[in-house]
């Protein structure tokens, strides 16, 4: 069988066949791809932000400081172990280990490619897909909190208990906001299959506004934006990336939840959250970038870019512009304060969350009607959310009272307050005497005389 094979989409149908060797390489090739671009993800952070803060960054230990992780590995695994006295032994091991099998699980579903050749075998370049793909993805993301509370309760210290639980209810909360930007994806695609969905954003998208057809792109980054962006924001929320890396806020918890960790269970927290990193850039990349299809500059003039093995570049060079862009954020943007992060997600995305999938689901409902009525039923539904937005009510805040108001409304008893005019009176306990005196540049008088 030809190796280079024409671009055939995968269906759920073509999983469950391969011998067992086969489907051993595949796991064993989802798990080295996770720890390779953890380490390359490392490097590549701290040349992107030497590079953004005018400093050259690791380039000692091999070539262009390649190695430099590697070493820093290396180091960590030497370091002395330090198990908290007061801890929970069995689950301050595992809550580390947790957190990473659930980061690499989600790789599993992720489509690497389209159907190839592998020494006969007719296979996809995906591990194994399902029905319900998406929700696996979203199950793993979700288990990966119990690493991180179970690791801050079994250190047995407060700190590392504050961060845990800090870490608990942001994850909680973007994971709502996550789950429901991917429901307008479920509605447009028509499915819950990974690779379902990377074969609905083939082709575009035709659209008929008043009686005219227009050509929409296939990626659902730009068919449905509100929920691309919303998505985006709950995945740098839900890897506690910059700026919301506030379970790790040196400055409020020492460490967060990692705070009595070292050596090696250290480095697997590290390890998850880059592993976390880039799993949830392939998921971005195969939810709403066409997955590994090639974009359409380059399919214009290339037949064959999405075929054979070549899709899996198109799908690395993704997911590597969406970890610059996780780098990005965090070497520009400073850290948010608790509330302001919970309040965004909550007060913000949610509503705007829940706004788009019911203006999304009645657009798919008219997709049927006549032209004139569509047309007609749209401006009534923009006008009435316009007349929405416009008298929605609004809290108005209770004019702040003056300076003088506030210190009139102070108690009996209160302490002294200063002055409003900024002027300090003198003590009333130190007796002051004001002598007249001569000044020195005056000339002396005609009886003076010579001492």
């Amino acid at each position: 069988m030809n190796l280079y094979l024409a671009a055939q989409d995968p269906t759920l149908a073509d999983f469950g066949k391969d011998p067992w060797w086969l489907v051993l390489g595949k796991i064993v090739f989802a798990f080295v791809f996770g720890l390779l671009a953890t380490l390359l993800g490392v490097w590549f952070e701290r040349r992107v932000v030497g590079y953004m803060q005018v400093r050259p960054g690791p380039n000692q230990v091999g070539p262009f400081g390649l190695l430099q992780t590697l070493a820093d590995g290396l180091k960590m695994a030497f370091k002395e172990d330090i198990l908290p006295r007061t801890a929970d032994k069995v689950v301050f091991f595992f809550a580390p280990t947790i957190s990473v099998i659930c980061a690499v699980t989600a790789l599993s579903v992720v489509p690497f490619g389209p159907m190839v050749s592998i020494f006969g075998h007719h296979t996809p370049l995906q591990v194994t897909d399902v029905s319900v793909a998406v929700l696996v993805i979203l199950a793993c993301s979700s288990m990966g909190i119990y690493g991180i509370v179970l690791g801050g309760w079994a250190s047995g210290s407060t700190y590392p208990l504050l961060g845990g639980l800090r870490s608990s209810a942001q994850m909680i909360s973007y994971e709502v906001a996550m789950g429901l930007s991917i429901v307008a994806v479920f509605m447009t695609a028509g499915t819950m299959s990974t690779s379902g969905i990377v074969a609905a954003q083939a082709h575009g998208t035709r659209l008929s506004l008043g009686g005219w057809e227009v050509a929409a792109p296939g990626w659902y980054a730009i068919l449905l934006l509100p929920s691309f962006i919303i998505f985006f924001i709950a995945t740098v929320g839900e890897t506690n990336r910059a700026p919301f890396d506030l379970p790790e806020a040196e400055s409020e918890l020492v460490a967060g939840f990692m705070t009595e960790y070292s050596s090696l269970k250290f480095a697997l927290f590290m390890l998850s959250e880059y592993v976390s990193m880039v799993t949830m850039s392939a998921v971005t990349t195969t939810l709403f970038l066409g997955g590994w299809r090639a974009p359409a500059p380059i399919t214009t003039f290339w037949a064959g870019a999405n075929s054979g093995w070549w899709p899996m570049l198109w799908f690395f060079g993704k997911v590597l512009i969406l970890v610059f862009v996780f780098v990005w954020l965090r070497g520009t943007l400073p850290r948010l304060r608790y509330d302001q992060f919970m309040r965004f997600g909550w007060k913000v995305l949610l509503p705007i969350n829940l706004v788009w999938i019911l203006v999304l689901s009645g657009l798919r409902s008219i997709e049927e009607w006549q032209a004139r009525d569509r047309l007609l039923a749209t401006a009534i539904g923009a006008g009435v959310l316009l007349l929405a937005t416009l008298f929605w009510p609004s809290r108005k805040r209770e004019p702040k009272p003056t300076l003088q108001e506030q210190a009139n409304g102070r108690p009996h008893g209160s302490f002294p307050l200063p002055p409003m005019d900024l002027q300090v009176p003198p003590s009333p306990r130190t007796k002051r005497v004001v002598a007249e005196r001569e000044p020195a540049n005056v000339a002396a008088g005609s009886d003076s005389r010579e001492v």
